[in-house]
């Protein structure tokens, strides 16, 4: 039976629930804002022309796909050059260390979000507005898909953890792909994390690389020894991760936040029940607190929600989606044989009880991810109020509309030995075992 389209130009869907339903979504409490940069200020002339978000947080916003057509941005990387002195008065001409650069695109495509409003009789005997119930739906929605998205493209699997608040389906899902929008072709999965940028708790220590995942244990909880060795490991990084760097923070050059832990719920329960450290969660909130007045960084975000800091690593929930794996399932890894290919293997998690699930936490440095919006030609906006009214206009159909993607930032960068090896530029995951509560 045909149906009449409501275009969404029509009076139907008028430009204004739109930017308030974009407005709205913005607003929402969900990790994107906390580690997401402002817009840059009008004398950062490059920056401006890309339309893109500071580079010192965790996410960076590009829209300049906003006044213009294209379907992909390009995000680009300047390598650090190898320099060399010439002293005394050798000759320096033409011995400068040559440039180098490398390049990621970006796709980005329209995703539609309906929710039925009901029809005239449901109206009637409901006694709130349905078309604002509908509104507060997608308002809660869409903040949450577009967060699923970002978790999975940084922690590079979707996990297991369903529910109905979950938008993205699991990876099974053979629409799971599409709505990702950013994968990998070959295994039409979330890039799984690159070698180098991928640690599994063992014990008090950090093991690197996926393959560890064959052998975790119901012993293997995170604890505050493992953030430790993890403030320690970022120093010694081949290829580091660059620090945050909060606009209008004072401190950021004497006292940098290396980067913003974001861990599981039930890894968070462990932490701060803790007793192994000789140093106390107390103390180390109290740390928190210390920092966020040294910068005046009180209001930010990121120091929301008592989080606690220790050696320049702020440890925070991820939120209400967790990523985490099953005993006995597999997980796409890269193996230290092709750390410099970056081709992907499968590894087979050991069987260490239904009792238990993997728990995958993210450590992030500025520059993890590139969230990219262009927007709608009816509306202006990224996120776009749409409506259909059918069956002889008695039935309405509403639906929050993006023009976004995620994706990773992922370059291939020289080594301190000449090798040039993939490198997730900004998010390291760190796999541990947490307890599964009964359903």
């Amino acid at each position: 039976m045909s149906q009449t389209a409501i275009a969404s130009t029509s009076g139907l869907a008028p430009k204004k629930w739109s930017e308030a339903l974009f407005a709205m979504v913005g607003k929402q409490p969900t990790p994107v804002n906390a580690i997401s940069g402002p817009a840059p200020t009008p004398e950062k002339s490059a920056q401006v022309l890309r339309r893109q978000s500071t580079t010192d947080m965790p996410i960076v916003r590009v829209t300049d796909l906003a006044q213009s057509a294209g379907d992909n941005v390009r995000v680009d990387c300047a390598h650090i050059s190898k320099l060399r002195a010439i002293m005394g008065d050798q000759n320096a001409e033409g011995k400068g260390s040559p440039l180098s650069f490398t390049y990621m695109d970006v796709k980005i495509d329209m995703a539609t979000i309906p929710v039925s409003a009901g029809g005239k009789m449901t109206q009637k005997r409901f006694q709130h507005d349905l078309r604002l119930a509908a509104l507060a739906q997608l308002k809660g929605g869409i903040p949450n898909f577009v967060w699923q998205r970002c978790l999975t493209q940084m922690a590079g699997a979707r996990g297991n953890q369903d529910g109905v608040d979950w938008v993205l389906p699991l990876e099974a899902d053979p629409e799971f792909a599409d709505q990702l929008v950013n994968y990998n072709p070959v295994t039409r999965k979330p890039y799984a994390p690159t070698y180098n940028r991928h640690y599994v708790v063992d014990g008090a220590n950090l093991v690197q690389g996926g393959q560890q995942l064959s052998n975790i244990d119901s012993t293997d909880l995170m604890t505050l020894d493992n953030i430790d060795a993890l403030a320690a490991l970022t120093g010694e990084l081949a290829v580091r991760m660059m620090p945050i760097r909060i606009p209008g923070d004072p401190a950021a050059g004497d006292d940098p936040i290396k980067g913003v832990l974001l861990v599981d719920n039930m890894v968070w329960n462990k932490l701060i029940a803790d007793k192994t450290s000789s140093n106390s969660i107390r103390e180390w909130q109290a740390r928190a607190m210390e920092r966020a007045r040294y910068g005046n960084l009180q209001m930010h975000p990121l120091f929301a929600a008592s989080p606690f800091l220790w050696n320049g690593v702020l440890v925070r929930k991820m939120g209400d989606f967790s990523v985490r794996f099953s005993s006995g399932s597999t997980q796409q890894y890269v193996a230290q044989a092709n750390r410099y290919t970056g081709a992907e293997s499968t590894v087979n998690l050991a069987n260490f009880g239904a009792n238990f699930e993997v728990a995958r936490s993210l450590f992030l440095g500025a520059q993890a991810l590139a969230q990219c919006s262009g927007a709608n030609t009816s509306t202006g906006v990224p996120y776009s109020m749409l409506e259909n009214r059918t069956n002889y206009e008695r039935n309405l159909e509403m639906a929050g509309e993006l023009m976004a993607a995620e994706a990773k930032i992922r370059f291939a960068l020289p080594d301190g030995q000449g090798n040039t090896e993939p490198t997730d530029i900004g998010v390291m995951v760190i796999d541990s075992i947490v307890p599964k509560l009964a359903a």
